[in-house]
C-alpha cells in the first residue's frame, strides 16, 4: 500500500521511515511544517530534512515556503491554551497531508510526530483517523515513541541537525525563554540596561 508520510522533520523521520518500510509501505515523504519558526530553524530542519531523503533515499515532496503567515492565521490570533493550540497545529499539517495523499491516490497516510514523546499521541490519533474520514484516507497509527532514542542516536551519526524544540514560536519560548529570563534577572549588567 502507498502511504504518505508527513514529516516534521529529518531526526523524526529516522525510525517510522524504518518501521514502515519494513512493514511493506511504499512511502512518500511530505515534508509541510508551517508552524516552524524562526526562520533560521525552519531552514536548517528544511537542509536536514533533504540530507535525510538523500541519504535513504526517501521520494519526498518538500514545501520550502517559510509559512509564518499561515501558522498564524490558524492560530486566528488568539492568545489560545497550549492544547488547543497544538491541536490547530496538528490540525493544519495533518489536513495538508491528507489531502495531498488524496490527490495522489495513496489510501493511507501517517506522521512522524508520533515518534515524540512530547507530543499529544491521542489526539494526533483522532485528529489523524477524523481528518482521513472526510477524505477516504486511512490515517495509520503507530506509537513510534519506543524507538525514539535510538533514532536521535542514528539521526546524529547521519549529520542530520537536532532540534531542541518542537518547532512553532511557543515550544521555543517554553524551552529557552523561562532559563534566558532568569538568567537576565540574575545579572546586574543586564539589569542595569533595562
Amino acid at each position: 500500500m502507498k502511504l504518505l508520510l508527513h514529516s516534521c522533520c529529518g531526526p523524526c523521520t529516522v525510525h517510522p521511515l524504518a518501521v514502515l518500510r519494513e512493514e511493506g509501505f511504499q512511502l512518500y515523504g511530505y515534508f509541510y511544517n508551517p508552524n516552524i519558526h524562526p526562520f533560521k530553524e525552519f531552514k536548517e530542519r528544511y537542509k536536514s530534512y533533504r540530507l535525510l531523503c538523500e541519504k535513504t533515499g526517501l521520494e519526498a515532496e518538500i514545501h520550502k515556503e517559510y509559512g509564518l503567515e499561515t501558522y498564524l492565521a490558524a492560530l486566528d490570533g488568539s492568545g489560545t491554551p497550549l492544547e488547543e493550540r497544538c491541536g490547530l497545529c496538528y490540525r493544519l499539517r495533518l489536513e495538508a497531508a491528507c489531502a495531498r495523499a488524496a490527490e495522489l491516490g495513496y489510501g493511507a497516510y501517517s506522521t512522524t510526530l508520533l515518534v515524540s514523546p512530547y507530543q499529544n499521541h491521542e489526539l494526533i490519533r483522532r485528529l489523524g483517523e477524523e481528518i482521513g474520514r472526510t477524505r477516504g484516507v486511512e490515517f495509520i497509527y503507530r506509537d513510534f515513541r519506543p524507538g525514539f532514542r535510538q533514532a536521535q542516536e542514528k539521526a546524529r551519526e547521519m549529520g542530520l541537525y537536532m532540534q531542541g524544540y518542537c518547532g512553532c514560536i511557543f515550544s521555543e519560548y517554553d524551552r529557552y525563554g523561562p532559563k534566558k529570563k532568569k538568567a537576565l534577572a540574575d545579572s546586574p549588567r543586564e539589569e542595569r540596561k533595562e
